[in-house]
């Protein structure tokens, strides 16, 4: 077919994709590498290709070419990208350059600070430099708001996922507010009549970065195209061919560096299992970041913490740390599936941790929409750290509000994603349970390949191609319904 504009435009977006491969390895190398002295100096860096690519985003013809490219003979394939691209474009063009080169710089000073604010517990030293990110991020949400016709948060949420407004997340996390302090107590009353072996530590950094390797590898991640290293806060990057994860480690516990890596192994075989043949342009990306969040959350609480998992995985926690009555599989499942309320949302079991995103999502809608201010926030989360988990946090802010790098960041409109992301996971798992109904048995046989194989077919093969509904509604026959993740929690934890 003779697709001229189209063949330009797909071009242009390979160019952009090659410069967000650059822009995402030294953003890794800045979590994971980075000399502290180094950072103003890669601030700017980031700063001067953040507007490079606003540039290539935002040309004047790229309008003209996606109107006339609409008129040319596309596949199906090809209009679900020039959609994407639309899409895209659209977003940048709400945005002055000049308000993403200060966004950047803002954000990168932001960031840094906070690695030793948080820790120093310096809420005050800390506000210092979040105050103009947020007073940045208001501006953006005007802007695309005014571009988009939704309010401000939902203009900022829609960059992560599209489609999602504050009025379904609103109703959504208001039905879970209903049940889910009533389930918390049920579940911990439950447990604490269980008999339950400790492991004892301590648990070498070295034994535990070799462990999480053997499992990185035994569920399927590639090492020739991505790595495991450490950073201040688990996360995954890079590009689908090079792939960066990262986790973080203490000698007293083993569970969260191990589960924290199973978590983002599920990224990053989302990415490197994304259409290949699309590399480079924008159907290939995730659909969304609550679809990127079920798949990290398939592997974590789905598969990591199923029985069967525990089963397979005991004989390698003896090899790495020496034999111990806590290894025994059904203690070792009881241990990776206890209960308890905490303030550090990371570390959250899956029963408690929505009551972690659903705090978030409260403070930071109204705070993008200007009703609340950021010195409001410290007795917010005192509030409603004490309604949804009755713990008392008044006064820790290390543990409070700077425990999270998406705000230092400007990453507002995400946290609803990890929640939604567990909603669908519960969903994607119904629907391998109705397609397999052996699929319980053959995951304690350590037989992975069938969650693998209705992931890639039915998730990380289709990138973009689909609106978010109808991707949920190919791979598990409805769209979103809270009610499977429910019924998940029910089931492990109460049948």
């Amino acid at each position: 077919m003779n697709t001229p504009t189209y063949d330009e435009l797909s071009a242009h977006f390979t160019r952009l994709h090659h410069y967000a491969h650059l822009g995402s390895i030294v953003s890794w190398d800045r979590a994971a590498n980075m000399p502290p002295k180094g950072n103003d100096a890669r601030a700017s860096a980031m700063a001067e290709l953040a507007a490079l690519m606003h540039r290539l985003r935002t040309e004047p013809a790229l309008g003209d070419r996606i109107v006339r490219a609409e008129q040319e003979p596309l596949s199906d394939h090809q209009r679900a990208n020039l959609r994407e691209i639309r899409r895209e474009w659209l977003q940048a063009t709400a945005l002055p350059e000049s308000l993403v080169t200060r966004q950047e710089l803002a954000s990168s000073r932001c960031e840094h600070a906070w690695r030793t604010q948080r820790p120093a517990n310096d809420w005050r030293g800390f506000l210092d430099n979040w105050q103009p990110v947020v007073a940045l991020a208001r501006e953006e949400a005007a802007l695309l708001a005014a571009q988009t016709g939704l309010s401000k948060y939902d203009a900022m949420m829609d960059r992560f996922e599209p489609g999602m407004r504050s009025e379904q997340v609103g109703r959504v996390f208001g039905a879970v507010r209903q049940w889910l302090p009533d389930l918390i107590d049920r579940v911990v009353e439950r447990q604490s009549k269980q008999t339950l072996i400790d492991a004892r530590g301590p648990f070498p950094v070295p034994a535990q970065q070799a462990l999480c390797q053997r499992v990185v590898a035994m569920l399927g991640f590639d090492f020739a195209a991505g790595r495991l290293d450490t950073s201040t806060h688990p996360f995954s990057g890079g590009v689908p061919e090079d792939v960066r994860m990262t986790t973080r480690y203490r000698e007293d516990e083993f569970l969260p560096a191990l589960m924290g890596t199973v978590h983002e192994t599920g990224h990053g075989r989302y990415e490197q299992n994304r259409p290949r043949e699309w590399l480079g342009q924008p159907v290939s990306e995730a659909r969304s970041m609550a679809i990127h969040e079920s798949q990290s959350l398939s592997f974590e609480m789905q598969l990591g913490s199923h029985p069967g998992f525990a089963k397979v995985i005991a004989p390698l926690l003896g090899q790495a740390f020496g034999e111990q009555p806590a290894f025994e599989p059904g203690n070792l499942w009881r241990l990776m599936t206890r209960v308890k309320r905490g303030l550090i949302r990371v570390d959250a079991d899956e029963v408690t941790y929505p009551a972690h995103v659903i705090l978030r999502y409260e403070i930071e809608r109204p705070l993008i929409e200007g009703e609340i201010e950021p010195e409001d926030v410290p007795a917010l989360w005192d509030q409603k750290m004490a309604e949804l988990l009755h713990l008392d946090t008044r006064g820790n802010f290390k543990d409070g509000p700077l425990q999270d790098v998406h705000w230092p960041e400007s990453l507002f409109g995400y946290f609803p994603c990890y929640s939604l992301g567990a909603m669908y996971a519960a969903q994607w798992f119904a629907a391998m349970r109705r397609a397999m109904p052996d699929l319980d048995a053959r995951i304690g046989r350590g037989e992975f390949a069938p969650v693998f194989d209705w992931l890639r077919d039915n998730i990380w093969q289709q990138g973009s191609r689909w609106s978010t509904d109808e991707l949920a509604v190919r791979a598990s026959g409805e769209v979103l319904n809270p009610a499977h993740f429910k019924a998940h929690l029910e089931a492990r934890y109460l049948g």
